[in-house]
């Protein structure tokens, strides 16, 4: 098993999810340049770090799109291989078109750093299969366009379709504006492809899946994805 972290200029959480990776979980691990010819495939997942790719000018993740890697992990993504977006990794595959909707700025206008609470509500993915349907888990957010957005059509679709991963929630579970931290759409906070094999989200699990930390809830996103590679499924 082989795993990939890319490296735009402005990304400022690659090395925790490095870390993860390889030092927590113990899985081969290696950074990937965003510039240049690059061939991924040797690797079975690649991740999409947060930070500020490229400065976020013109929008998070609008010219990240047009780099040499995405090329790349667009084909990787679209041979059935997994592809995880944190964040500004998020940002990115929505720009790329490989998740549907927008990521536009918080409806506070400002930016949010701070621990939610999100409710697992499909666990028949490759990032969630770990977890227990309806489980909440607290995780970190820290964005200023984590306003997840999409059109009546395309969340009704979403919804058919199970591709809504995570949803922002009380800590009991309760969808409700009160605790969605951006304006969110349906208050989702996390998505998958038609195919299941690509994941974004805005909260970010590698920032508590560290055992030197008192909070592990990232560990079974990260758990999730390493059963499903290590069993060559994608369910």
């Amino acid at each position: 098993m082989k795993c990939g972290v890319v490296v735009f200029p402005g990304s400022n959480c690659d090395h925790d999810c490095f870390h993860i990776l390889k030092h927590v979980f113990k899985i081969d691990t290696e950074w990937i340049w965003h510039k240049g010819d690059v061939d991924l495939s040797r690797f079975d997942l690649v991740v999409l770090p947060g930070g500020y790719s490229y400065g976020d000018y013109l929008r998070a993740g609008a010219i990240a799109k047009f780099s040499s890697v995405m090329k790349e992990v667009v084909r990787f993504a679209n041979s059935g291989r997994m592809v995880l977006g944190i964040c500004n990794g998020f940002q990115v595959l929505v720009e790329s078109g490989l998740l549907p909707g927008a990521l536009i700025q918080n409806h506070t206008q400002k930016f949010v750093c701070k621990t939610v609470s999100i409710r697992v509500e499909n666990v028949s993915t490759p990032f969630s299969c770990e977890c227990v349907g309806k489980t909440v888990l607290d995780i970190p957010i820290a964005h200023h366009q984590g306003n997840y957005f999409i059109d009546s059509d395309g969340l009704h679709q979403l919804v058919d379709n199970q591709q809504i991963v995570f949803r922002y929630s009380g800590p009991e579970g309760e969808v409700i504006d009160q605790y969605n931290p951006n304006g969110s759409v349906d208050n989702i906070a996390g998505i998958v492809n038609e195919d299941k094999n690509v994941m974004g989200l805005m909260p970010h699990p590698e920032r508590c899946a560290d055992p030197a930390w008192p909070n592990l809830d990232g560990q079974l996103i990260f758990k999730s994805i390493i059963y499903s590679l290590q069993h060559g499924v994608l369910l």
